[in-house]
């Protein structure tokens, strides 16, 4: 089965079990931004990247950045409160790396949620550096959402819903992917979901915390995983259902066994055996 947004896009499976967390994001276009960058020879050792290290600040050439002690940096800015803001700000937990990190909206909580389950995450920073950039107008900053260190390499990220993108948005997240590739990391821009991923993913979550097993209904159901049968035929055919279904979604959650990400998780969702099932 495929998916189809408002726009017409249509997507195909997104198996929870095998995807990278950027599959996830409809790619955001960025070259209009790049087109006004100064890019010139030498653009690496002119722009700089700053950053907060051992309570200090420490800024280099960008072409130096990738020497940053990147696990041990601290946040750019602090996350306040305060009754009349309009974004909300907020501390999300992650299991990946067991602790609190700061975000500045909804939208980026989603982020981190979806960094904890399918990101190999093994550490995140919040508002990680500030990065001055030369456009043909003059001379820039631009502080990045998150920088993330997974095993699958190292992850400069923006957050910014797709509708609210504005030319120099584009501009500075155009900025960010060259600083980015220049280090060779990759940059993102998480500005939109494919069709229900965030849904499922929050579901899941639920049972993303440790989970024993005393009643041992789990080789049940990764045996009803490896018949490609649905949710609601693997819970049922357990002698303990509710418990089942906490289990399904803990085994869901560590991709042990995995389901389309690209359809609302039911009875009906097709469950297959996931990557870390051995």
């Amino acid at each position: 089965m495929h998916a189809r947004t408002a726009d017409g896009a249509v997507y195909g499976p997104l198996w929870s079990h095998s995807c990278r967390w950027d599959d996830l994001l409809v790619p955001v276009s960025l070259g209009a931004g790049r087109q006004t960058l100064d890019l010139d020879e030498g653009w690496t050792r002119r722009w700089t990247a700053t950053w907060r290290y051992a309570g200090g600040e420490v800024t280099s050439a960008v072409a130096d950045l990738a020497a940053a002690p990147v696990t041990r940096l601290g946040p750019m800015r602090g996350f306040t409160w305060r009754r009349d803001q309009r974004h909300r700000p907020g501390l999300e937990y992650m299991v990946s790396t067991g602790r609190l990190h700061g975000f500045e909206s909804l939208e980026e909580a989603g982020l981190l949620l979806v960094l904890d389950f399918a990101g190999h995450v093994v550490e995140v920073l919040s508002q990680p550096l500030r990065l001055k950039f030369r456009t043909v107008d003059g001379w820039r900053r631009h502080t990045p959402d998150f920088l993330m260190v997974s095993r699958l390499g190292i992850w400069l990220i923006d957050v910014r819903p797709a509708d609210l993108i504005g030319d120099e948005d584009r501009e500075s997240f155009a900025a960010a992917a060259e600083a980015a590739l220049a280090c060779g990391w990759h940059y993102t821009v998480a500005a939109r979901w494919k069709p229900c991923v965030l849904m499922v993913v929050d579901a899941m979550s639920a049972r993303r915390r440790p989970l024993t097993d005393p009643l041992g209904v789990r080789p049940g159901l990764l045996a009803g995983a490896g018949a490609a049968m649905t949710f609601g035929e693997i819970a049922a055919g357990s002698a303990f259902e509710p418990v089942a279904r906490a289990h399904l979604l803990h085994l869901l959650w560590h991709r042990r066994v995995g389901i389309d990400l690209g359809r609302p998780l039911g009875d009906r969702s097709t469950v297959v055996l996931g990557s870390e099932s051995s």
